[in-house]
């Protein structure tokens, strides 16, 4: 066992003992920002090995659904997050990491941040031709030219 057994809530939610609670598939919900400018750049998950080796290394590492495995944050792209700081919520169920974003990009996609789109301020629920998406930033990268397979 990586982490202490959760206790009672109180606990949990007053003490001063890290219990991260993680979901039935073993994963936890984890925030990334930017350290300076608290600006969102992604939300991933962790499973009690890769939030071992954020702690342990102070570069986020998450967990890949999509591949089964643990992901060191800029592992391929070069664009590494230096963990400034690790927060949890008020329950102990999801984690905020204030990062230095290395390489200015947190995004696969080339962009600072994975939020770089957002909904039209005209939207509308069940009318699909109002429901655009606007770009509110420029890529940082080409992602062609960093991740080669």
């Amino acid at each position: 066992m990586l982490f202490p057994s959760r206790n009672a809530t109180a606990d949990i939610e007053l003490g001063a003992l890290f219990q991260p609670k993680f979901d039935s598939d073993g994963l936890i919900p984890c925030i990334t920002t930017d350290h300076i400018t608290n600006e969102v750049l992604m939300f991933a998950y962790m499973n009690a090995e890769s939030l071992a080796h954020t702690i342990r290394t102070k570069k986020a590492t998450y967990w890949s659904r999509s591949r089964g495995k643990l992901w060191v944050k800029g592992e391929v792209s070069g664009h590494v997050q230096i963990v400034k700081e690790l927060r949890l919520d008020c329950d102990q169920d999801v984690i905020l990491l204030k990062v230095e974003n290395t390489g200015g990009a947190a995004c696969h996609n080339g962009y600072k941040s994975c939020f770089y789109r957002k909904l039209a301020s005209d939207a509308k629920p069940g009318d699909a031709a109002s429901l655009k998406l606007d770009f509110v930033a420029e890529p940082v990268f080409d992602p062609k030219s960093v991740y080669k397979k």
